[in-house]
Parts: structure tokens; sequence; C-alpha cells
């Protein structure tokens, strides 16, 4: 016992003398920040070495629960910071009218409209793809140099910064193509951006079925295609809802593939045709905070909160989606 007690004390005074010298390096190029952080670390860490047995685990529970705390804390504060700062732009009139003055007056309605066309275009374009790529991937493909590639490009994909693909749609979509800057440019770009969100998630979901339900299907005399259409899907769809709706929400909040594809800077009227340029809620939010002088706080907090609404609505029926699914599931 006594042993034992002597040998953590040692463990814990060479822990401290490492972060003591580490905290002290940092002091010395006066990187304060760094200092504070390792100090704090090392305080929080050093009782999981002095301790032992049920305290050891309390003391770990107790600091996973602070880290989850801390994870949810950012998202409680930006809501409610949008919520305070926002709320008080919000009216009919800020909804459902154009900007007026510059864009220091009058509403969103442009912006709004232009971001909905967005949406559902890269719904149109992703799904498809998106779905059958994760069935062949998970159905169909046998391992092998192709499947890796196939993969390796999906990784990679989802890598990539978001105006990267920009300068992607501008290239193919804008010039190449002749579609010029429009709603089907920026659609298509924001569905090259989600298609490794989708791909990913629908494959996990069709993944998480157990092999027994394909074998018994074809056991009984349906072929693959079947199989896969009238058993594996309706078990998998509330995965592949889950993850198409949250990739999604993700290109709807997005500013840099828009901005080289089909943002404008400012339009009064509303699109009329897929070809035609449209305003956006991330873009508008970037145009009145930094090139629109002396506009309103308000105009920009109530876009933010709008944007957030809109993003927050999507992931709220994604998590509708997904329980009843849930719940509809008997295994």
């Amino acid at each position: 016992m006594a042993n034992s007690r002597i040998e953590k004390l040692k463990s814990a005074a060479g822990y401290i003398v490492f972060w003591v010298i580490a905290a002290i390096l940092c002091l010395a190029y006066h990187m304060w920040l760094p200092a504070g952080a390792i100090i704090c670390l090392g305080l929080v860490f050093l009782p999981t070495i002095l301790l032992d047995g049920l305290a050891k685990q309390k003391y770990i529970f107790t600091l996973l629960s602070f880290s989850a705390l801390f994870v949810v804390l950012p998202v409680l504060a930006i809501i409610y910071l949008l919520t305070v700062k926002g709320f008080p732009a919000m009216s009919w009139e800020f909804i459902s009218k154009p900007p007026t003055n510059m864009m220091r007056d009058g509403g969103i309605l442009p912006a709004i409209v232009g971001t909905t066309y967005l949406v559902i275009g890269t719904l149109v374009f992703a799904v498809p793809i998106g779905l059958l790529a994760a069935i062949y991937l998970s159905e169909y493909a046998k391992p092998g140099r192709f499947t890796r590639i196939v993969r390796l490009a999906i990784v990679n994909l989802a890598g990539v910064p978001s105006v990267v693909y920009g300068l992607f749609g501008l290239g193919l979509f804008v010039m190449m193509l002749k579609l010029r800057t429009s709603i089907l440019s920026g659609s298509l770009t924001l569905a090259v951006l989600t298609l490794p969100v989708v791909i990913t998630a629908a494959e996990e979901a069709l993944s998480s079925v157990p092999r027994s339900f394909r074998e018994a299907s074809l056991a009984l005399g349906a072929t693959r295609w079947q199989t896969t259409v009238k058993v594996v899907l309706p078990n998998a769809v509330s995965g592949i809802v889950t993850g198409l709706i949250l990739g999604i929400s993700r290109a709807a909040g997005e500013t840099a593939p828009i901005l080289f594809t089909v943002a404008a800077f400012y339009l009064r009227d509303l699109p009329h045709s897929i070809f035609d340029q449209a305003m956006a809620l991330p873009y508008h939010l970037y145009v009145i905070s930094t090139q629109v002088p002396n506009a309103p706080p308000k105009m920009q907090w109530g876009t933010a909160l709008v944007l957030l609404i809109m993003v927050l609505g999507m992931n709220l029926v994604a998590a509708i989606i997904r329980t009843k699914f849930r719940r509809s599931k008997k295994w």
C-alpha cells in the first residue's frame, strides 16, 4: 500500500515538473494564453494520478460531463445572442419586403427566397446522385482498387475548402458549361459540396441494417435490387434523411461557393427562372456587415437570426424524422 502511494507521488511529481516547465517556457516567450491553458489542464488532470478506485472513476465521469456541457454552451450562447440582438428587427415587413435605401431599410425577402431556391436545387441534384452512390458502395461494390479510389475521392471531397468549390463551380458551370451566374450554377456547386456528407451518411445508414434481413429476402427469391429497395432502404431511411438534411443545412449557410456562382449584391425583384441570379442570406449578411456603410446593426442581427432559424429548422425536421422512424423499427 505504501509502495503504491509512493509510486503515485513520484508520477504526480514528474507530471507537475513537466507541466511547470512547459508553462515556464510559454511565459518566457510571452505566450500568456498557452501558459494559462497548460496550467489549467495540469490542474484538471492531476487528480487522475492521485485518486484511485471509485473516487477516480467519479472524478473522470464529472470531467466528461463538464466536457459535454462545454460543447453545448457555445450553441446556447449563439442562439441567445442572436435572439436578443436580432429579435427587435423581426417584423412582417422585414421578412416580406425587399431591401430599400441601399439595404439600410426594408426587408430581406429576396434573400430568403434565393436561399430557399438554392436549398431546393441542391436537394434535386444531391439526393439522387448521393443515394445511388451510397447504394452502390454498400450493396454492390466489391473490395478492390476502384472502390478504394471512390472512397478516397469522397474523403478528399469532404476536406476541400468551400472557397475551392466556389472556384470549381465558376470554372465548370459558369464558364465552361455557359450556365452563367445563376441559381442553377449555385445549386450544382452546393450539390457537389454536399455529396460527401450525403454519401457517407447514407452508406452508414444502409450498413446498419442487419445482414440477416438481406439474406432472408434473398432466400425468399427476391433479387438484390428488390431486396435493396423494399427491405434495406425502408429500414435505413431515418439515417439517410438525417444525413441529407444535415448536409443541406450546411449548404444553406455557405457563402464562398455561392459568391462566385449565384449571389447578387442587390436585387429588388425575385428571380423568375433558374438562370437568374439571386440574393442569398449568407452573402447578404456578409454584404450588409462589411460593404454597406452605416447599416443598422439590427438589420445584420435580424438577417443572422433568420438564417439561424432556417438552419435549426432543418435540423429539427431531421431529428423529428429520425425519432419517428426509429420508433417504427422492430429491431
